[in-house]
């Protein structure tokens, strides 16, 4: 079996040296740290992860919780978790995802010392599993935000997003825009922050318009859309734009839209906010999105975390709004 000590002759360094490039622990000069990366590949070195967290009392794993993962993940959620993963391996870390559903599954991550930290993802305005993590002392990151402003977090602006979104289409005169949002199981009051926060943000940038708010949840799958472009169509027929913040639901929507006898964008226009350029691009007709900066926010929440760990002073909080992408899907209101 290959050992430190092989990579360290190998490499011409100390075995101190080696260390310190395996657990990042100390800076270590590009050139030297450049040799002891080649011998590692060159002996097919392997770290032997137990042993290194006996000795340190630090496992170097980070876990990504999520409530949803036993149900298909969107394309959003998945650039989250990748930018997450790729900002804890640049700084020696690995990362794991850990689906907590209940109160058992929360346990056995916590008391077993299994993690150094938690990256806490779908957060709700009253989370429980935030105040699981409070009294733990586990350190921890949301990808999100609780009513508490006070914790760390990175998050999408979406009080820009939104108002950008209809910025947007007030500039090709649209003056009745609907929201289509994701319902959840969570009870009223205590929706992802998400959800909330994209419903107050639109309130208040339409209110000057002076139309009447249409908000609509529906599941986000395919058929959810389709509910949504029907009532759209039934209770909504004023509507000439809609802003919809349901990753899942796009396909559906512009599909059921077409289906009850308009035309996107002639008679109805659409942005899709919170989701990615290349899912808007797979729409008929492509929708204009707010693109997330989900890489973005996912590699900053893992370095968040990692400057806790290691006692590096930084900012705890992190918004950075979607960014505007125009596709074939908005033009000018049908008046």
């Amino acid at each position: 079996m290959v050992t430190m000590r092989d990579v360290a002759e190998r490499a011409n360094v100390s075995i101190a040296t080696v260390s310190f490039v395996l657990n990042g622990t100390k800076r270590v000069a590009p050139a030297t740290r450049a040799r002891i990366e080649a011998a590692i590949e060159e002996l097919n070195y392997r770290r032997n992860v137990v042993a290194r967290a006996l000795a340190s009392s630090r496992t170097r794993i980070l876990a990504l919780l999520h409530p949803d993962l036993e149900s298909r993940p969107n394309a959003t959620v998945i650039q989250f978790v990748m930018g997450a993963a790729h900002g804890a391996r640049e700084r020696g870390y690995d990362l794991v995802l850990w689906p907590v559903n209940d109160d058992e599954q929360m346990s056995h991550l916590l008391a077993g010392g299994l993690v150094d930290g938690v990256l806490l993802m779908e957060v709700q305005i009253r989370d429980s599993r935030v105040e699981r993590l409070l009294s733990s002392g586990v350190p921890f990151v949301l990808i999100g935000r609780t009513e508490n402003d006070d914790l760390p977090y990175v998050d999408i602006d979406f009080a820009t997003t939104i108002h950008q979104a209809v910025e947007h289409l007030r500039s090709y005169s649209h003056r009745n825009i609907a929201l289509v949002t994701q319902r959840t199981k969570a009870s009223p009051g205590n929706e992802p922050g998400r959800i909330m926060r994209v419903e107050s943000a639109y309130l208040g940038a339409i209110a000057p318009l002076g139309g009447r708010p249409a908000v609509i949840t529906v599941e986000g799958t395919s058929a959810g859309g389709r509910e949504a472009a029907s009532t759209l169509h039934t209770d909504f027929p004023e509507a000439t734009a809609v802003i919809l913040v349901n990753e899942g639901a796009s396909a559906g929507l512009a599909k059921g839209v077409r289906a009850l006898g308009r035309t996107v964008p002639e008679e109805l226009s659409i942005i899709s906010a919170a989701t990615t350029h290349e899912f808007g691009e797979m729409i008929e007709p492509a929708l204009t999105v707010m693109a997330a900066p989900a890489p973005e926010l996912g590699r900053l929440a893992a370095d968040a975390l990692v400057d806790q760990l290691e006692g590096v002073p930084a900012s705890p909080h992190v918004l950075i709004p979607c960014t505007l992408v125009p596709g074939q899907s908005v033009g000018p209101a049908h008046l």
